[in-house]
C-alpha cells in the first residue's frame, strides 16, 4: 500500500467483534513498535502484548476508572466510533477491543513519551496494513497505579522505574468503517 494511502486508512475504532487477532498478527505489530525511532537508538522502551480477551477487558475497566469527564478539555469525540468522553454508559477504557499493548518506558528518561509515540504510530499503521483496526488509549500510568495494577506489572517483569505511557487497543471493526475527518483548514503551514 502507498504510504498516504495507509496513512489516511488508518483510523481510531473504538467498535470491535469479539474475534482475536493472531499470534502472528500480534507478533508483527510488535516488531513495528520495535523499529521505531527512538532517542539516542537506547531503545528504552518495553511491550506487552496481551491477546487474552479476560484480561484484556480486566485491564480496560482498571483504565476506566481514574477517567473523569471534567478533567478532559474536549466535549465530542465521535458519533460514529463514541469515546467514553461521548457516551457515559461505556466503562471499558479499550471498548471491548480483545486485545492490547501497553507501552513502557523509563520514569525518568526525558525522551520515554516521545519514543512510546513512535512506537505506538507504527503499531497503528502496522494494524491497518495487516487489515486490522485499533487506536491510542491513554491513561496508562492511572491503570497500573493500583495494588491490581502493580502486581500485573510484577508477574509481566516490568522493571520497577518504568511506567505505562500508552496503549494499542486491537481487534477486528465491528460495524462500518467511520469516515475521515478532513484535516482542518490552516493546521499545515510552510515557511520559506
Amino acid at each position: 500500500m502507498d504510504f498516504l494511502k495507509l496513512v489516511k486508512a488508518q483510523r481510531s475504532i473504538r467498535k470491535y467483534t469479539d474475534e482475536q487477532i493472531t499470534r502472528e498478527e500480534m507478533d508483527t505489530i510488535l516488531e513495528a513498535g520495535a523499529c521505531a525511532p527512538n532517542a539516542g537508538g537506547s531503545q528504552r522502551s518495553m511491550f506487552v502484548g496481551i491477546r487474552d480477551a479476560q484480561l484484556t477487558h480486566r485491564i480496560g475497566r482498571m483504565n476506566y476508572r481514574p477517567f473523569h469527564r471534567g478533567e478532559v478539555n474536549v466535549s465530542h469525540v465521535s458519533r460514529e466510533q463514541p469515546s467514553l468522553i461521548d457516551d457515559g454508559s461505556i466503562k471499558d477504557g479499550f471498548y471491548g477491543a480483545p486485545a492490547v499493548i501497553a507501552i513502557f518506558g523509563e520514569k525518568d528518561f526525558p525522551f520515554s513519551i516521545a519514543d512510546a509515540f513512535c512506537a505506538a504510530e507504527n503499531m497503528l499503521l502496522m494494524a491497518t496494513d495487516l487489515g486490522l483496526s485499533s487506536c491510542i488509549v491513554s491513561r496508562g500510568e492511572e491503570t497500573f497505579s493500583t495494588e491490581e495494577g502493580q502486581d500485573l506489572l510484577t508477574r509481566w517483569k516490568v522493571p520497577v522505574n518504568y511506567i505505562c505511557r500508552a496503549f494499542i487497543i486491537l481487534g477486528h471493526l465491528a460495524g462500518p468503517l467511520p469516515h475521515r475527518k478532513p484535516i482542518r483548514p490552516g493546521r499545515c503551514l510552510v515557511v520559506e
